[in-house]
C-alpha cells in the first residue's frame, strides 16, 4: 500500500467518525429516548454500504471501507450501550439491541452485496 493510499484512508476514517457523530446526534434528538437508536441505524447503514462498497468497488474498499465506514461505523459503542441499558436494568432494551445490531447488521450487509453485485 502506497503511502498516499493510507493517508486518504486515515482521513476518510476521520470523515467517517464526524459523520457518526453527526448522525447519532441527529437521531438521538429526533428520537429522544434512552434507547441508542442512533447507534443502530449508523451500524446499520454501515454494514449496507460495506456491502455496496465491496461488491461494486472492490479497490476501493481499503479506503472506503476501512477509511470511512470504519470510523463511520461503532461496534465497540453498540456493547458499552447494550452493556450500560442491562445495567440500568433495561434488560428488554438491552436484549433487543443486542439482537437488532446482529440481525440488522447481517442483512444490511447481504442486502448490501447483492445490490452492489447485481450493478
Amino acid at each position: 500500500m502506497s503511502p498516499l493510499v493510507f493517508l486518504l484512508a486515515a482521513a476518510c476514517g476521520g470523515l467517517g467518525a464526524a459523520v457518526r457523530y453527526l448522525v447519532d446526534l441527529g437521531i438521538g434528538r429526533v428520537a429522544g429516548t434512552r434507547f441508542p437508536w442512533g447507534v443502530l441505524v449508523i451500524n446499520t447503514t454501515g454494514s449496507f454500504a460495506l456491502g455496496i462498497v465491496i461488491g461494486m468497488l472492490p479497490d476501493a474498499a481499503f479506503v472506503v471501507g476501512a477509511g470511512f465506514l470504519g470510523g463511520y461505523t461503532t461496534f465497540s459503542t453498540a456493547m458499552i450501550d447494550t452493556v450500560a441499558l442491562w445495567r440500568d436494568g433495561e434488560r428488554g432494551a438491552s436484549a433487543f439491541n443486542a439482537a437488532g445490531m446482529l440481525v440488522l447488521g447481517l442483512a444490511a450487509a447481504a442486502l448490501g452485496l447483492a445490490v452492489g453485485d447485481s450493478v
